[in-house]
């Protein structure tokens, strides 16, 4: 019986070897349980490189506009009678600046001067006088308020000989200051001051202007631009 022991030791231990490498087997198997269940441990996951960052593309400042052309500034010449008659207008416009005349060629006469642009009139005169009026389409049309009157007038566009004539001089220390209308039918309205009296004037040579004032030889020149010599 004694010499049985050794034999049972031996077996015993191989017993308990098989029974570990069994064990093991079984820990280390694939698809066996997580040997670290609560990730302590375990490689840190490899971070992902972030894309680099796209700069936007360069933009051009908008260009400047290009400076818009200033408008033509207005050069024309209107005549004819007033409404109803009695009374006949002129204006004449010079780079915007316009200067109208109404006279009755008795002793009535009124002369404004103002803006004209954009299609429309502003004119003012003494004593409160004004006109106002449009033009375009080969006329100039609108009223013209003065010394409790008003008149309204559609006056054609006319050309040169056609229009409006002013003389200013001193006749024997008397102030002279004339107005003539010129229609294109050749016929003239016009109206003289002498120190301040109206009276009829007497026609112009409108090729030359020559005209002769209380037995003075005087020049009438076509109106161009702001008045002068009041």
């Amino acid at each position: 019986m004694k010499r049985n022991g050794p034999l049972i030791t031996l077996l015993a231990g191989l017993a308990l070897a098989a029974v570990l490498i069994t064990v093991n087997l079984t820990v280390n198997a694939p698809g066996g349980a997580d040997p670290d269940p609560a990730g302590f441990g375990a490689a840190a996951p490899t971070a992902t490189a972030a894309a680099p960052a796209t700069e936007a593309p360069a933009t051009s400042p908008p260009a400047d506009p290009p400076p818009s052309e200033p408008a033509a500034k207005v050069n024309a010449l209107w005549a004819g009678p007033v409404d109803g008659g009695g009374a006949t207008i002129a204006i004449a416009v010079t780079d915007g600046v316009a200067v109208a005349y109404l006279c009755d060629g008795k002793k009535a006469e009124v002369w404004l001067q103002g803006t004209a642009a954009a299609g429309k009139l502003e004119l003012t005169g003494a004593k409160g006088a004004t006109l106002t009026g449009t033009f375009g389409g080969g006329k100039a049309a609108g009223t013209l308020a003065a010394a409790g009157r008003t008149w309204k007038f559609t006056a054609p566009a006319v050309k040169k000989p056609s229009g409006l004539y002013r003389a200013t001089a001193t006749v024997r220390g008397a102030k002279v200051v004339g107005g003539w209308i010129v229609l294109p039918n050749g016929s003239q309205v016009g109206v003289v001051s002498v120190d301040g009296q109206p009276g009829p004037a007497p026609a112009i040579d409108p090729a030359t202007g020559a005209v002769t004032v209380d037995g003075a030889a005087l020049t009438a020149t076509p109106v161009t631009g702001a008045l002068t010599g009041n």
